[in-house]
């Protein structure tokens, strides 16, 4: 069986305050893009995953597709599978990329084995693997607070616009990106703005990690920029970075063009 594990953007993202286990609550609006790896599981006599596209580091068992087959194991006791990944999306880039694995190895599990587990069974192992898990079991947009735990679906229509993201190759920790945050109240209410014409958002809707990255490294504050000249109506970077991305109107040109940009990963689209 094959899925395809999508990604997402953060359409704003306010840090509004630091908890007493050391996380941090936040708000956001969850966006699903089809910027998408390539998953597939089958039955097998004995575990195994392969790996394939863009090199994942690190140790094997540290991965989210293998958590979520040893946590479907201890629940439901399912058999072996043969796991193969095709990794495209960017990691450590802000997309979800690794958090959609794992969650659509959960939902690829229970098709396989016939669980018959309803979304919110799904979504409840999906905490188990990360916060922003829960999400990808449905993948719509959602309005998302505590520390991304707590989801609202919510209306967003960005069908018929064009996305651009670009991603310098950057890995900005998220350790590095919080110690640049000082959590404050949001001065706008973040789904009434999206609510707003698109054009509408520039100066309003935030991504807060933005100010201290930016400080830091030039080359994601140089691709936001660029973003803007080559007509993005709205564009800021997603997560904790590096990647950003702008919203447009029609087909945008590649900025890849620039020697500045010629070896950053950039992938473009039309929104559905």
């Amino acid at each position: 069986m094959v899925i395809f594990p999508g990604s997402k953007i953060n359409i704003g993202l306010n840090i509004t305050a630091k908890r007493v286990d050391g996380y941090h609550d936040l708000e956001s609006l969850f966006f699903p893009i089809p910027l998408s790896d390539i998953l597939e599981i089958n039955k097998s006599d004995r575990f195994s995953i392969d790996l394939s596209g863009i090199s994942i580091h690190g140790d094997p068992s540290d991965n989210l597709i293998v958590k979520a087959y040893h946590l479907m194991v201890a629940h439901y006791q399912i058999g072996a599978v043969k796991i193969h990944l095709h990794k495209i999306v960017p990691m450590g880039a802000g997309l979800g990329g690794g958090s959609a694995d794992g969650a659509a190895t959960l939902v690829l599990l229970n098709k396989l084995f016939n669980l018959n587990l309803s979304d919110t069974k799904l979504e409840e192992h999906a905490q188990t693997l990360g916060s922003d898990c829960p999400f990808f079991i449905q993948n719509k947009p959602a309005y998302v607070k505590g520390t991304g735990n707590l989801m609202e679906r919510q209306k967003v229509n960005l069908e018929n616009y064009w996305i651009q993201i670009v991603n310098p190759g950057i890995h900005i920790s998220t350790q590095t990106a919080f110690s640049k945050i000082a959590p404050k109240n949001p001065l706008v209410d973040l789904r009434a703005v999206i609510a707003e014409p698109i054009d509408t958002w520039k100066d309003k809707v935030r991504n807060d990690f933005e100010p201290g990255i930016f400080d830091e490294f030039d080359e994601v504050r140089r691709v936001k920029e660029t973003l803007y000249a080559n007509g993005a109506l709205y564009a800021s970077m997603t997560g904790t970075g590096s990647s950003v991305y702008g919203l447009f109107k029609e087909e945008p040109n590649s900025i890849r063009t620039s020697a500045l940009f010629s070896d950053f990963f950039e992938w473009t689209s039309i929104l559905k």
